[in-house]
Parts: C-alpha cells; structure tokens; sequence
C-alpha cells in the first residue's frame, strides 16, 4: 500500500460502472436501486462496510467484485478451483477496477457456502494432507461453525491481498466478533492488507475509521455509524427492551 500523510492507502482504489454496456436496466441486477445511477464508488480507506436490509444489492455487488478480482463464486483464494455450481447474476460485466498497485492474493468469503468449501479442501486434503495447514491443521468440519470461522480468519487472513467478505459475523458469537475486529486491525496496521465486508452486525461495522455504505439508499451513499438502521435499532432495544417488545407485539404492529 502506499502511504500519504502517514495513512496507509487501499490497493483497491476504485469501482467504476459502465451502464452503456447494459442492453437493459430493469432487470436484475442492474435494477438495484442501491446502484442505480451510481458512476462509481471511490474507496479511500483499507475498511469499507457495505450494510443494508436483504436484498438491497451488497451482496450481489460484493461478488461482482469478487469474481472481476479473480475468485471463485464459492469463495476461496485465487488458487481455488473449486465453484459454486449455482445460477447467478454477477455485476463483474459491469464494473471495472483501479488499483495501485494491483494484488493477487486475498481471500473472498461467503457464508451461505462456507459448508461446501471446507467439503472442497477435505477432498483437497485426500491427496495432500497439508492442504489443512492454512486452516490449523485440521478439517473446518471437525471444527464447531464458529471456530472454522476463526481458524480461517486466523490462518489465512495474514499475508498481503484483498479480502471481501459476505456476513462473517453469521457463525461468530459476539465475543469472536471482537476477536475479528482487532485481527482486522493488526492486518490494516500492517498495511497488508484492504476488508470489504457486507454485513448486519453493529459491532463490525463499528470498527474506527470505517468507510460504511449504505445500500438502503437510492443511490448507495456513504453514512455515519450512528446514523445506520442496525445502530437505531440495537440502541433502543438495548436502552428499553420492555418498550421496543411491548411496541413489537402490539396488535396492530405492521412489522412483519
């Protein structure tokens, strides 16, 4: 990375859309309201937070991302050759990258696959025994969902590269989120290493200095961690849970 007044800068400088090149935008995933209009998102620090309700579109950019950085849609390393085997629609058609300067390695991670890529290195693992080493020594499926995670964020999250993940916080207690936030901070002290993260949680996207963009909004546009409808929600519940569930199960609640 370089550096400039003392920051270190992200390699991934920035995403720039190329809506000529759609014969038509209103399907998906070119309708997505969160990207419409967009023409490009600049990334200025090594932590961006993509947040937003389901379906509003992070995940479906993150891995346009990642296939256009050169991952599979299983999730893995470059290396991996192992793919999802699933229909989807990708953004990387759209969207084109600046680095500076351009890496190779990293790591992209989707939870909802996470179970078939720990298949993937077991089979790995059937010819090469040492094919466990970057993931602690042992199958991810001899290990609690939980602990995979971390082991994987441990023993793989530590060499120079892009890393983009997809709802980490899905098998991490809120204690191993923590545990997460400061591995993520050893990594960008290092300047080894630039995080895009989709996410639900309120603790990782409270990590200090975080880019955080919300896709709830038509375009995307950057917030404020206090501003985001995780914090406001967390907050009340936390400050007044008798209130916020008396609210919730109201008869005429519309919540559904």
């Amino acid at each position: 990375m370089q550096e400039k007044g003392g920051t270190l800068l992200p390699f991934l400088k920035d995403i720039r859309f190329h809506w000529e090149s759609v014969n038509t935008k209103n399907r998906f995933p070119y309708n997505i309201p969160a990207l419409q209009g967009l023409g490009n998102i600049e990334l200025t620090g090594n932590v961006t937070f993509f947040v937003g309700e389901n379906g509003s579109g992070k995940s479906t950019l993150l891995e346009g991302l990642a296939i256009k950085c050169g991952f599979q849609l299983m999730g893995g390393g470059r290396a991996s050759l192992v793919d999802a085997h699933e229909d989807h629609h990708s953004l990387e058609e759209l969207i084109t990258l600046s680095w500076l300067p351009k890496v190779k390695t990293g790591f992209f991670l989707r939870a909802e696959t996470f179970y078939n890529y720990a298949s993937y290195i077991d089979e790995l693992a059937k010819e090469s025994p040492e094919a466990y080493q970057p993931y602690g020594g042992q199958s991810l499926h001899k290990q609690s969902h939980g602990e995979a995670f971390l082991s994987l964020f441990l023993n793989r999250f530590h060499m120079q590269g892009i890393y983009l993940l997809d709802e980490p916080e899905a098998a991490l207690s809120p204690q191993r989120q923590l545990a997460f936030l400061r591995l993520i901070w050893k990594l960008e002290q290092s300047g080894q290493a630039q995080f895009i993260i989709a996410t639900h949680s309120p603790i990782l996207m409270a990590y200090p200095g975080a880019t955080i963009l919300d896709f709830d909004q038509s375009p995307m546009q950057e917030t404020v961690y206090e501003n985001t409808e995780h914090y406001f929600i967390t907050k009340r519940f936390l400050n007044d849970r008798k209130k916020f569930l008396e609210e919730l199960f109201a008869p005429d609640n519309s919540i559904r």
